[in-house]
């Protein structure tokens, strides 16, 4: 058979390899400058603490784990295998998951090790994840999320300070964003003053899908969900709301002056956006009054980024969750947090080519190999350079000089160490640029004040 892998699943080549770290290492190091700390949790989660955190769309997207042994025992012989519905066959048959995020496995990891933790706490997390979703382009079934979450405080200044996370992170890669938020008590106050309160869930999760499907099959869609056609009516304006953040805000919170929670939003959201105004971030934010986030678990201020120079869904998202936490035995615990679609920026980066040429460089110094007197005499040099921090490798097999620049040129290996009998007599190498072609006769201390 010919070798294949699954859909929506990718192999990365050493050079994606390291176009893949630039981007975790750059998200890294400004997740520690906010005083962020790096944790790991299992691939695989029991279902008890994956199901019900989703929505119903989202559980089905988790993808189970069949148990091992007989697992037919625990299923019911009198009943027929085709009327079982799929969840419920699937927990008999399974009680692990991958984990389709990283904020639930996060949030059992804060009710497990609460004794050891100091509140708040600052964690970040780099680890793939798994979605049972239809593969298109930007959207994978495995891909890598990058978390920051902070437990243990309702302070605003955390959703101010991701914000500042998001705005770094996208000015290092040279990447033009707009960052979108809105606030869930805003959504709720919404859904209340039009008369369907009960109907918060249907209306978010409706909306949030309006850049992808459109007013009209939004609302196709408010009405199969049994909303009314007086309310879908009072929502359009709502929705359909312009202006500069400020008169949205003013607009919004007439709207809302009947309803406590959505002026709590408004509120929220007035603050977090006059707070970002005095720390000067690079990047556009921008309130959006349809942007609701799918998931059920959020309850205050809710994040989108979108890159604005090439087309592409988010890229980075999050938002306030008051009570995750309860849902394993500790209720109370507030917490906010934001995910960098590690994937999907690497795709961005790969279209607008803004990887550092030094990120993506692996080796810089290829010394030739032309003989073993030869590679004798040059292997103490690279061990040398190796400790001044040069990347460098000896070719391992006596071969012709065309075969052995094709190498470098094939890895884009910027220099080249030549050495044959004149160097060895004068104690020095010729040291090639492979981009002017430029060559010149040098000591290895001379070699390595070159290339570093």
């Amino acid at each position: 058979m010919k070798p294949s892998i699954p859909k929506g699943t990718r192999d990365f080549s050493p050079e994606e390899m390291a176009k893949r770290n630039y981007i975790f290492n750059t998200i890294r190091e400004v997740f520690a400058l906010y005083g962020f700390q790096q944790i790991e949790t299992p691939a695989m989660e029991t279902l008890n603490t994956l199901m019900g955190k989703y929505g119903e769309e989202g559980d089905m997207l988790i993808y189970k784990i069949l148990n091992s042994g007989d697992f037919f025992n625990k299923l019911n012989p009198e009943e027929n295998l085709f009327e079982v519905s799929r969840l419920k066959l699937a927990a008999q048959m399974c009680d692990r998951g991958l984990r389709y995020d990283l904020t639930v496995p996060f949030a059992r990891y804060v009710v497990m090790h609460r004794d050891q933790l100091q509140l708040p706490f600052k964690r970040f997390q780099i680890q793939p994840v798994w979605r049972a979703d239809r593969p298109q382009k930007g959207r994978y079934r495995e891909f890598y999320q990058c978390d920051a979450d902070v437990v243990g405080s309702d302070s605003l200044i955390n959703e101010v300070e991701l914000m500042q996370i998001v705005d770094t992170v996208f000015t290092r890669f040279g990447v033009r964003v707009q960052i979108k938020i809105n606030n869930r008590k805003i959504l709720s106050g919404i859904a209340e003053v039009i008369g369907e309160a009960d109907k918060i869930t249907d209306i978010t999760v409706a909306i949030d899908k309006l850049d992808k499907i459109g007013l009209e099959k939004v609302n196709d869609e408010l009405r199969e969900d049994g909303i009314s056609e007086e309310a879908i009516q009072k929502l359009q304006p709502i929705i359909s709301l312009a202006g500069t953040n400020e008169e949205k805000l003013e607009t919004i919170s007439k709207v809302l002056e009947s309803s406590e929670i959505g002026l709590k939003g408004v509120e929220e959201s007035r603050f977090i956006l006059d707070t970002l105004q005095l720390c000067g971030l690079n990047n556009e934010v921008q309130l959006d009054l349809t942007l609701a986030r799918g998931l059920n678990y959020y309850t205050g201020a809710i994040f989108e980024v979108k890159a604005l120079d090439t087309p592409m869904g988010s890229i980075t998202g999050g938002g306030r969750y008051d009570n995750l936490t309860g849902i394993f035995g500790m209720p109370g615990l507030s917490g906010v947090g934001i995910s960098f679609g590690a994937d999907r920026i690497f795709d961005v980066l790969n279209a607008l080519d803004l990887y550092p040429q030094e990120a993506v460089n692996a080796t810089q110094l290829l010394f030739t190999n032309f003989g073993e007197r030869e590679t004798a005499y040059c292997l103490p040099m690279v061990t040398a350079c190796r400790k001044a921090g040069i990347r460098c490798e000896m070719y391992p097999d006596k071969a012709k000089m065309k075969k052995q620049m094709s190498y470098a040129n094939a890895k884009n290996i910027s220099y080249v160490a030549l050495v044959g009998e004149n160097e060895m007599a004068e104690n020095k190498l010729t040291l090639k640029n492979m981009t002017t072609g430029e060559q010149q006769l040098l000591t290895v201390e001379q070699l390595i004040l070159e290339v570093f």
